[in-house]
Parts: C-alpha cells; structure tokens; sequence
C-alpha cells in the first residue's frame, strides 16, 4: 500500500472525536491538502443554510421553521420570533437565508421558505424580507417579495438558494415541484426556474423576457430541475448545480434567456430506471452541463474559495455538498472545466446541507441531522 495512505490512515485514528480529517483524494494524502473540522455548534435540528454576522456569529435556518442566533462562541439561541409561517414536511420547510450586502447598516435579511396557498391545499417557494431587531431576538417588518406561480399541491423540489448579484439584484432557484416537470419548459411560471428580481421583488428592467407576450419578466433562465446550491463566481457571474433524476446532477452557470434543457434533456433517467421523454442528451438551443455526476451525489450548498487559507492548491476551488454520500466535494476547475474531484469529510457520513466561506476565509460547513452540527475547516 502506498505509504502516504498508511500515514493518512494513521493520522485519523490519531485525531480527537471532534475533528475530521480532509484531504484523502485518490490515493494521495498530503500536508498542504488536509485540514481539520471543528464543530462550533451543535444541536441544530436539520438546519438547512446560514449566513454571517458582524459579530462573528451566525444565522442559521432549521427546515422545521425556526431561524436561530449562534454567537462566536457556538452557543445556540433561542428560536427568533417574527419568522414567517412555512409548510413543513418532505422537502419544504425554511431553507435558505442571506444577510444584504448592507447589512451592517440596514440589518436586511432575505429567508426563502414553502408557503402555503390561502385558502387552498397548494404551496410554492417564496422569498421575504425583515430586519434583524437590534438584540437580534426577531425578524421586524417582514414582507414577502416574491413567491414562486403556480401554487402546487407537491412537497418537493422547492430548490430555494438565494444569491445577491454584484448590482445589487437577487438570483432565486425555483425547482420544478416534481410533478410538474414539463412546466421548467415554458414561460409562463416559475417552476424549474431562475429569477432575478430587485430587493423590492420587482422585475429588473434588463431581464431577458421582459415585455415578452406569455412570459413572466421575473424569469432568468429556465430548464432546471432542483437547485439547491447557488454562488456567485470569482468572475461574478451566477453559478449553480441542480438535482438531477436518478443521475444527471448538474452544475451550470445560467446566463440570461437560456435553456438548460430539463426535462427535454437530461444524463439522467427515471427512479427505477427508464429514460426519461425520449431519453436525450443534448438537442440544438438547449444548454449543456458544465459538469454532471453519474450516480448522482445529491448536492446541497455551494462556494468558491477566494482566500489563500488552505494554501494555494485550494484557492479559486468550488466546494459542494453531497447528501447522499455525505461528503464535501472539492472541484478543481481550469479554463472553465471540472479537472479534478477530491472528497473531504468522508470520515463523518454526515449529510452536508451548506457550504459557504466565512468573514475570516475559512470554509463553515452544515451537517443536516436531527443533531445537526456547524462546522469550521481549519487548515493543518
């Protein structure tokens, strides 16, 4: 065996039960290709996202519908009240979170979460803003400002990251809510779709469908399945992965007006098995992947690192969640193409749900558990 693995192996007998080992890629272990996790917090019930504070703490969502306070420290506060009411159950709950560009003036936080009709049986992904009250004890203010149509009567594929463009304006992902595949095809909804609105909920006037006949102005880009993870580029540009069938999970990087072809064409094909319509990979005016996963990972979370924390090997490296085999997927990319996967966390099995580079340019990681846990990647 290769002596690298042997001291690799060794090392993770070695490390203390609140710590992992990274860096185990394709037989190679290497000092400047490993860190160590640290749990900051604990405790949280299936949390789903987070987001930054001034302070050093934290924002995190649990899908149950309870946004919580975790201080620098780790302590866990208690369930913030004004938080709007979610449909709970399968894939719905409150999911994403983000803090404005302006926080640290304006105190502006966007939660995106299942809404449920009025008066009827349907729900959909909505979008709501509030300020964070001054003890930080509750949402004030509240008002949603955009909300996913068609209502549907479905519990999944509510796909909801929310992504503040450099202009100011907020990238949504909508997923298809499952039964209404079909609809990621047409313009006139939401479902399987990108929106980009202004902070208001209003449409930007440079939307690509704008005063297009039979098509809503929020719409970006359309053809998606699931997203669950969304970042923005080193270059600024949005960039996004989405669940695919059984296989075909899909990373892109969603330009204005464009098809990304679900569910004309997809790598994957039906739970079961069975090809999916006519079973194609590609078809002329719909866009390709720029990467998939065959057998699909089920990613959750995404980030670039922009710091030089981990040494250089790591820097300008996307990093994605996998809920199904519970690892921390760390790409490599190089002229715009995946060159390299290496899977960090492995140790652990746990679900991970988020993923994002903090203040201090280290990556913070959420395990999705009834005992979910708040993460830190130290370098070693």
């Amino acid at each position: 065996m290769n002596p690298s693995i042997l001291f690799c192996r060794a090392g993770l007998r070695a490390l203390s039960r609140t710590t992992l080992a990274l860096g185990l890629c394709a037989g190679v272990c290497s000092v400047q290709a490993q860190a160590r996790a640290e749990t900051v917090a604990s405790g949280l019930e299936n949390p789903w996202a987070m987001a930054f504070l001034p302070n050093g703490g934290f924002l995190v969502t649990e899908k149950a519908g309870r946004l919580r306070v975790v201080s620098a420290n780790g302590k866990v506060g208690a369930a913030l009240g004004g938080v709007p009411a979610v449909v709970a159950g399968g894939q719905g709950g409150l999911l994403d979170v983000a803090t404005d560009s302006a926080f640290d003036s304006n105190r502006t936080v966007y939660v995106c979460f299942s809404e449920s009709q009025a008066g009827g049986s349907g729900n959909s992904t909505a979008v709501a803003r509030a300020r964070l009250s001054p003890d930080a004890t509750r949402l004030e203010g509240l008002q949603v400002i955009f909300s996913q149509k068609p209502k549907v009567s479905s519990s999944a594929h509510f796909g909801c990251r929310i992504v503040e463009a450099k202009d100011g304006t907020l990238f949504v992902t909508l997923g298809d809510r499952f039964s209404r595949k079909d609809d990621a095809q047409k313009l006139d909804n939401h479902i399987g779709k990108v929106v980009r609105i202004q902070k208001d909920g209003t449409a930007p006037n440079d939307n690509p469908f704008v005063g297009r006949a039979g098509a809503l102005p929020e719409i970006w880009s359309y053809g998606h399945r699931n997203g669950q993870g969304a970042t923005l580029g080193p270059d600024g540009r949005l960039w996004m992965h989405e669940h695919g069938p059984q296989g075909g999970d899909e990373i892109n990087v969603p330009q204005a007006g464009k098809n990304y072809g679900w569910p004309v064409i997809t790598y994957g094909e039906n739970y079961g098995g069975g090809k999916i319509g006519e079973g194609l990979t590609s078809k002329e005016g719909m866009e390709q992947p720029l990467h998939y996963w065959v057998p699909s990972i089920a990613p959750s979370g995404m980030a670039f690192l922009t710091s030089d924390r981990y040494g250089e090997a790591w820097k300008g490296n996307l990093f994605v969640g996998s809920l199904k085999f519970g690892y921390l997927d760390r790409i490599e990319l190089r002229g715009g193409k995946v060159v390299a996967e290496h899977k960090l966390l492995e140790e652990g099995r746990a679900r991970i749900r988020d993923v994002k580079q903090g203040p201090d340019g280290l990556l913070y990681v959420l395990t999705d558990e009834r005992d979910g846990k708040l993460l830190r990647l130290l370098p070693r």
